[in-house]
């Protein structure tokens, strides 16, 4: 899973937040000295990876990709999965898309201080490009996907990834659509996460 699934995954709070990111920045970390509440985050992360990684619809998405490509297939639906979060946002989420995208924004900024230096890199390039925005175009998923290629240290065949999303859009959306439920719901039943107190304004943001 991507950047915004893993905020979607978290509690809406600062340290959940920034623990659910850190998994993708986490290498030389100490992660015995971070506070309690973002060393949760990090460990609901890396449950959300273990449990995509091996979900059959996830598995059958990576075959429809050819074989040329199929190597990074997992690295094409991180991506893709947030710009299938985004199109059935309404599905899953109680709380308007671009309010939850601001409000999560804020958060990142405010745990700046609670990031890795690579880390805070990486989130100040994403709000200050507004990525989420962006993966709500398909197209723009291609743009990401080929400049995630382009940083590939050795020679490879990723780039142009988007033409077979698109020839696969369907089925892809469809898998996608079958596996989300189940995630929310192992996320839900590990409870790896303190429950937040409700924010005023902010409803719970998961349709349970």
């Amino acid at each position: 899973m991507n950047h915004l699934a893993h905020l979607f995954l978290a509690q809406p709070t600062t340290p959940s937040r920034v623990g659910n990111l850190l998994g993708d920045f986490a290498r030389g970390v100490r992660t015995e000295a971070l506070p309690a509440p973002v060393r949760q985050g990090l460990q609901n992360h890396w449950a959300v990876d273990a449990y995509t990684d091996r979900h059959p619809e996830v598995m059958a998405s990576k075959a429809l990709f050819s074989s040329r490509r199929r190597r990074f297939a997992g690295i094409a639906l991180d991506v893709l999965y947030d710009h299938f979060l985004i199109r059935h946002w309404s599905r899953f989420a109680t709380v308007d898309f671009d309010a939850f995208v601001t409000r999560a924004y804020a958060d990142l900024e405010a745990g700046e201080h609670l990031m890795p230096a690579s880390m805070a890199t990486v989130v100040e390039r994403m709000i200050r490009h507004d990525w989420f925005d962006a993966y709500r175009d398909l197209e723009q998923v291609g743009f990401a996907l080929d400049r995630i290629a382009g940083r590939i240290r050795f020679a490879n065949r990723f780039e142009g990834v988007i033409e077979e999303i698109w020839q696969h859009d369907s089925e892809l959306e469809a898998h996608f659509l079958a596996f989300l439920p189940d995630l929310i719901a192992h996320v839900q039943a590990r409870s790896l996460e303190q429950p937040a107190e409700p924010v005023p304004g902010e409803p719970w943001h998961w349709i349970r």
